[in-house]
């Protein structure tokens, strides 16, 4: 199942946050030969996970309540990624605004499902209609075109740098009622499914918002 869970929470779900950052860890630097910091507990995190900006991901729970596939949202109007350490990708172009999230740290577990990355953009799907955005924002390599070409949820390249395998690019995502059902489709999920997992997770957090409102 999908969980939407802000960075102030994931003390709540201890076996999920460690198996999250464990995956992290073994794609990141293990797979992929990143350069990024990993702990005594074997956990990838940056500060970008940090509770006080406090990110929101979307994570795909297996049934044994561990990690499967994960995103990490940040809204642009604050600190990013893209912003702080890749404008060289878009020509110096800062990237801001109320209508556009970062997508960071789009993890995948090393065994899991055929389905994970589908539902996990269906999930930015979810967040794109009911927070009212229009893009997402991210920063990915040469790999991931055809993880999104298969899924049915390709960006518009901003911009690139490198070549071939080591090329890195900035992609703005957008989703589209049509896109959203085929993306959906080829994760073999309905939509009724992916509106009860939204739901079920933000319920949670109504209290809290209208105390804000």
């Amino acid at each position: 199942m999908l969980r939407y869970i802000y960075a102030e929470d994931l003390h709540n779900y201890p076996l999920l946050r460690d198996t999250m950052f464990r995956d992290r860890a073994l794609q990141f630097q293990e797979r992929l030969g990143w350069e990024v910091s990993v702990d005594e507990q074997g956990f990838e995190t940056d500060q970008y996970d940090d509770v006080d900006l406090n990110p929101l991901y979307v994570i795909w729970e297996r049934a044994d309540g561990r990690h499967g596939g994960s995103m990490r949202f940040l809204p642009t109007t604050g600190r990013t990624m893209v912003n702080e350490h890749f404008l060289h990708v878009t020509d110096g172009t800062e990237i801001r605004s109320g209508l556009i999230w970062e997508c960071t740290r789009f993890c995948l577990a090393p065994d899991a499902d055929a389905n994970v990355a589908g539902a996990l953009m269906l999930a930015g799907g979810e967040l794109m209609d009911r927070f009212a955005l229009r893009h997402f924002v991210g920063v990915f390599d040469a790999r991931m075109i055809r993880i999104y070409s298969r899924i049915g949820a390709k960006p518009t390249v901003l911009g690139t740098i490198g070549e071939g395998r080591d090329a890195i690019s900035v992609g703005l995502w957008e989703f589209s009622a049509e896109a959203k059902e085929l993306v959906a489709k080829r994760a073999g999920l309905n939509l009724g499914l992916s509106d009860h997992w939204f739901r079920q997770s933000f319920d949670l957090y109504q209290p809290r918002l209208a105390a804000i409102a």
